[in-house]
């Protein structure tokens, strides 16, 4: 994998040939309160976006009020609303780019490599290690597969839409906690603390979901703060967007086993779990379980030993 530049963290190199657009004479004390010596400050950057993001989400919910009321109590407005909030945080942030007069892919989405090897690899690291969580869990005698519940076309047809929809959930939740966010804080607090800040947030937030537990809530920072560990390995985020989509395919579609206390309509297999809530995960599903912080650590470990600190990225 390809790794030009320090990940998601601005160096002197990585901004020295980008003229902020922004800029204007350094002696006014309004320029100095905006604009920094690499452009827009990372605090105002980082308030801007989340402002145009608010923004289009309050513009495109009253547009497709209509299309939406059409598709209320489907599948399909599920997944229209994933594509609304994607698009929320992703044109945003391309905004940001001609603001700042970056590129675009310095923020985790480089065309180059798009769809390319990392994705496919993080596919397979994410079906692999859902796949792993649960084989252990039938050998504590605390999960069966059961049995299919679809079959033929209908099987077929539920696959694809749910890849398609977990594909946009990848995106979404990628970039906006690991995409411009990641690269504007990286900027002010440096990477590490910006991804410990935003981990946090990613697992507060699943606290929100009905049916999650602190273990569940626990479980998916740690599994953030992973998918920073692969952003500053790779360089960007197609690799964490695969593994992510497909973690939630495998879990939710394939084996049929709650999401942080969510089932979804058309899984594949009937499976079952028994034995006591911390070793099951309950109705938070796998992710609720203690073993998976071994899956955790193993993933850590694993993506550690394939994927070495390029020396740029270690001096930084």
């Amino acid at each position: 994998m390809s790794d030009p530049q320090p990940p998601l963290e601005a160096s002197p190199d990585s901004t020295s040939n980008h003229k902020p657009l922004l800029s204007t004479p350094k002696s006014h004390w309004l320029t100095e309160l905006f604009v920094g010596p690499e452009g827009l400050r990372p605090g105002w950057g980082l308030t801007l976006y989340l402002v145009l993001a608010y923004e289009l989400w309050v513009a495109l919910s009253l547009l497709l009020t209509p299309a939406m009321h059409r598709l209320s109590g489907t599948l399909w407005m599920d997944l229209a609303a994933y594509v609304e909030i994607t698009t929320c945080v992703v044109l945003p942030a391309v905004a940001m780019s001609r603001i700042e007069n970056r590129p675009f892919g310095l923020y985790g989405l480089p065309a180059k490599g798009a769809f390319g090897r990392g994705f496919a690899w993080g596919m397979l690291w994410g079906f692999a290690a859902l796949s792993l969580l649960l084989v252990i869990l039938h050998g504590f005698h605390a999960f069966n597969f059961g049995t299919a519940g679809l079959h033929g076309i209908r099987a077929l047809k539920f696959a694809l839409f749910w890849g398609v929809y977990f594909l946009l959930v990848g995106f979404f939740e990628e970039f906006v906690v690991r995409g411009y966010t990641l690269f504007t804080l990286s900027r002010g607090i440096t990477f590490w603390p910006a991804a410990l800040v935003l981990s946090a947030y990613f697992g507060y937030r699943h606290l929100q979901n009905p049916g999650e537990s602190w273990v569940g809530a626990l479980s998916a920072g740690l599994i953030g703060l992973f998918f920073c560990f692969t952003v500053r390995r790779t360089g960007d985020l197609w690799f964490a967007v695969g593994l992510h989509a497909s973690w939630d395919w495998a879990q939710s579609y394939l084996y049929g086993v709650p999401d942080s206390g969510t089932m979804i309509q058309g899984h594949y297999l009937t499976p079952s779990s028994q034995g006591p809530v911390w070793l099951t995960g309950g109705s938070v599903g796998p992710e609720g379980s203690v073993l998976v912080f071994v899956v955790i650590a193993i993933l850590f470990a694993a993506f550690h030993a394939t994927h070495p600190a390029k020396p740029s990225i270690a001096a930084t």
